[in-house]
């Protein structure tokens, strides 16, 4: 669980709260059913529009994906690859097809069955590297169904309004309504930026930090592929796994896999 997504949505209902309440106002002031629906109801219409039907019904297991921690098994993918590589050393790289499918990361079985069948190490590195690019394009789609949904809210909030404010200056003649209506209309442009600015926007840019985070893996995991095909030395191999890594787990796992 990512306990900051938590805080951080806690604590911007929390900021929002007592902004209100310490201005004077109160949270029966900023709460109005109508400008809610449209607003929120609206925009994700405004999705069915732009997108096909599996983004607009996945896009709720995508936003939860920012509640969770993503483990990439960095550690043991290091720890993995130079054994693999003792291993080639040791009895030949058609030793490696033995035990192959016991490996959790389907990306490193790619390449490393291409590297059992000979295959040539820039044909290994263009199928390695498409394959990540495939991948990537797919995470890139659903950040940016969040990206249009953050972009429309703003647009949502101030139709909104507008449309407030027309019911208010058909009734100027109710002095005493003015005030009241013109807080219910500006409501939606409070939750069009909220859309945007404290939900849409922020879980965009967690989703692409994991990209970005897994992206770094599947490089790391092609060029360990690429030196056991190449017949690197594993201490070799383990130095250039480890410019992968963040200084944190580099020095957790570097004194178990770079041995004097």
């Amino acid at each position: 669980m990512d306990i900051m997504t938590i805080i951080g949505m806690v604590a911007g209902t929390a900021s929002l709260i007592m902004s209100v309440l310490t201005s004077g106002g109160t949270l029966s002031g900023i709460w109005d059913l109508p400008s809610f629906i449209f607003v929120v109801l609206g925009s994700y219409a405004a999705l069915c529009i732009a997108f096909p039907i599996k983004y607009i019904t996945g896009i709720w297991g995508v936003i939860a994906r920012t509640f969770k921690i993503p483990d990439f098994n960095e550690k043991v993918l290091v720890q993995n690859m130079v054994s693999l590589s003792e291993k080639a050393r040791r009895e030949g790289i058609l030793a490696l097809e033995e035990g192959l499918e016991d490996l959790d990361d389907e990306f490193m079985k790619v390449g490393l069955r291409l590297v059992v069948d000979g295959t040539d190490g820039n044909v290994i590195r263009g199928i390695l590297e498409n394959e990540m690019g495939q991948i990537e394009s797919r995470h890139m789609q659903w950040i940016t169904v969040l990206n249009t949904w953050a972009g429309l809210g703003p647009g949502y909030g101030m139709m909104g309004t507008v449309i407030g404010l027309i019911g208010m200056l058909r009734n100027l003649e109710d002095k005493s309504a003015i005030g009241p209506n013109m807080a219910v209309a500006l409501v939606t442009t409070l939750y069009g930026s909220l859309i945007t600015n404290m939900f849409m926007g922020p879980f965009s840019a967690k989703l692409q930090l994991h990209n970005n985070q897994e992206m770094i893996i599947k490089e790391m995991i092609i060029e360990g592929v690429l030196s056991i095909q190449a017949g690197d030395n594993p201490r070799i191999l383990a130095q250039k796994l480890l410019t992968y890594l963040d200084p944190v787990s580099r020095r957790a796992v570097e004194a178990e896999v770079i041995k004097d």
